[in-house]
């Protein structure tokens, strides 16, 4: 697996060397503090569920952010426990306060990719494409911060998406009593 961190911390350092810049980094910081915690996605998923027509899509975003924590937060990482990238390559710096989790999968990605996949088809298309936007913009930021290896995002995001899809699954296959409130 040593030609993995290679590629990867190839990856991060090209990120580092060409793409930061002093009036981009503020911005970044501000879009993954959006992801911290998933505080950004518990905030809009309990907004549509105030709405009866936007209502499903907050619940079964509330359902995905539970099953990502699950999956992602408390299962995987622990069971994978990945060294985060700055601990093992030497010439990346981090741009934000040093996580105190394991890297693998990126939990930012996760949740956001959750939330939005969830979402997407349960909404307007355009506000349904601005979520799942948001969600690859809060996954990169992870890599421009250095906190994380493109696989850790990656996978992070495929999973949030496939949670998505399954909190979707979840709510068509509620009682009926229970999809006519949503």
């Amino acid at each position: 697996m040593e030609w993995l961190l290679e590629v990867e911390g190839g990856i991060l350092l090209w990120i580092q060397e060409v793409l930061r810049a002093d009036w981009l980094t503020p911005l970044v910081r501000a879009v993954t503090f959006l992801g911290n915690g998933g505080w950004f996605w518990i905030a809009a998923a309990l907004i549509l569920c105030c709405w009866r027509r936007t209502r499903r899509a907050g619940v079964t975003a509330l359902i995905a952010l539970l099953m990502s924590l699950v999956v992602n937060n408390l299962l995987l990482k622990n069971l994978v426990a990945r060294t985060r990238p700055y601990e093992l390559i030497d010439a990346l710096t981090i741009l934000i306060d040093v996580p105190h989790d394991f890297s693998f999968p990126s939990g930012h990605a996760g949740a956001s990719f959750a939330a939005a996949c969830a979402m997407y088809p349960n909404l307007p298309r355009r506000w349904g494409v601005c979520f799942v936007l948001l969600a690859a913009l809060i996954a990169l930021s992870r890599l421009y911060l250095g906190v994380h290896f493109p696989s850790d995002v990656l996978a992070g995001a495929l999973i949030g998406a496939a949670l998505g899809a399954a909190a979707n699954g979840c709510v068509r296959h509620l009682p009926e009593k229970w999809r006519k409130v949503l």
